[in-house]
């Protein structure tokens, strides 16, 4: 009987040992642990710099159209002329002009010298049946003409003088020169070449930190001029946007996206092609009191990070303006404006 109990005992020690044994191996083993979205480490954007660059004697043809469609709401004003029911006088005007710009002095850490030239200009005007005939426009005068732009390779353009000055220039033709009726001035596009080439790389030289770069979905601010068929000094606040790189031929694409609202006030700065007494002739001459009531829009731009050029842009917003008649005479017409201003490269 001892025996057995002895044989028993002995059995039951060989298994719990085993069991021990087992467990024991399986607390030194280590598991390793997948680690949780939280333990893991955030994914860092990185941000791309946006430079401007120039490769001396290396010419860049541009294509630039501003055009806009533009209504009068004469609202009850007009209901007893001759034109019976319709209220609403309908024109349109496009400015198309090409400009080559080639750097003539180039330090890619300091300041560059471009030399920009007019090659060609094309003004067209559409008016209702009845309406007046357009004479020549001022910016046609451009044809030929060239001004220097002084600019660091944040895309700011540290020297706009000769670009101020050729503005004036073509400001005084717009002028009839019979005086006789006292300064007529017709209507031009000065105000639209102006806000082609005033800001140029406005998109890049407005960024606020630039040597940090710019990472996608970051956005920044800045102005815009509005050119109208009236004299007006108008402005537009444009938040800029990096929407995406985009891969393509031509090297990395940065598309910036932008959106407009309209701006309390235009820069100082910003220079009026015109000085001194004067009526404007036409519709817009006859009309006064302009107040910018609303403005919204959107644009898009491709920049070449890889060439440090602007590949193409295009802006689209619309506006509404109101105006009153001179003497009271019925009710303040409303004046809607759509406006599209491109940009594109040319081979």
């Amino acid at each position: 009987m001892k025996t057995v109990l002895t044989i028993i005992t002995a059995l039951l020690l060989g298994v719990l040992t085993g069991c021990n044994g087992a467990v024991g191996e399986k607390e030194l083993a280590i598991v390793e642990k997948e680690p949780t979205i939280e333990e893991k480490e955030p994914v860092v954007e990185e941000k791309k710099l946006l430079t401007v660059a120039f490769q001396k004697d290396r010419t860049l043809r541009y294509r630039f159209v501003s055009s806009r469609d533009i209504e009068v709401d004469w609202g009850q004003t007009k209901s007893v002329s001759k034109r019976g029911k319709d209220t609403v006088d309908k024109s349109s005007e496009t400015m198309e002009i090409v400009v080559a710009y080639t750097p003539i002095e180039v330090d890619p850490c300091g300041l560059t010298t471009i030399e920009a030239t007019c090659k060609s200009v094309k003004i067209r005007r559409r008016k209702r049946p009845g309406g007046q005939a357009a004479r020549k426009d001022a910016v046609e005068s451009l044809v030929g003409k060239s001004f220097t732009l002084t600019i660091i390779p944040t895309g700011k353009i540290e020297d706009y003088s000769q670009l101020y000055e050729l503005i004036k220039e073509i400001g005084k033709k717009a002028f009839r020169p019979n005086l006789k009726r006292g300064r007529i001035k017709e209507p031009d596009m000065i105000g639209d070449f102006f806000a082609s080439q005033w800001f140029l790389w406005d998109s890049i030289s407005s960024i606020e930190n630039p040597a940090e770069g710019v990472s996608i979905g970051q956005s920044w601010k800045s102005k815009l001029s509005v050119p109208t068929p009236m004299v007006m000094k108008e402005a537009r606040d444009v938040t800029y946007t990096l929407d995406e790189i985009r891969q393509s031929e031509k090297g990395r694409l940065a598309v910036i996206r932008s959106s407009y609202s309209p701006a309390e006030s235009a820069p100082r700065s910003w220079p009026m092609p015109y000085s001194g007494r004067f009526q404007m002739s036409g519709m817009f001459g006859f009309l006064r009191g302009y107040k910018v009531l609303r403005l919204e829009g959107q644009g898009e731009e491709l920049f070449n990070i890889d060439a440090g050029r602007t590949e193409q842009y295009n802006q689209q917003y619309q506006m509404q303006i109101k105006a009153s008649l001179p003497f009271t005479l019925g009710t303040n017409p409303l004046i809607t404006i759509k406006q599209n201003l491109t940009m594109e490269l040319l081979k």
